[in-house]
């Protein structure tokens, strides 16, 4: 699934770390979103897109 979560974190000058913090997950967890390797729970998707205050739609397609 494509994402903009890579776009969204550099934008607000993010780390992963700093991210994953935020959302109670790990570096590792973002990376692997961030490129594709993994899908996330709808809560998780859910989390970022309250965190970046856009409709998972916005971020996920």
């Amino acid at each position: 699934m494509k994402n903009r979560v890579r776009e969204l974190r550099e934008g607000r000058g993010w780390t992963q770390a700093h991210l994953g913090d935020r959302l109670d997950v790990s570096r590792q967890t973002i990376n692997a979103i961030e490129t594709e390797r993994y899908e996330p729970s709808l809560g998780l998707a859910l989390k970022i897109a309250k965190l970046f205050k856009l409709g998972i739609e916005e971020i996920f397609f």
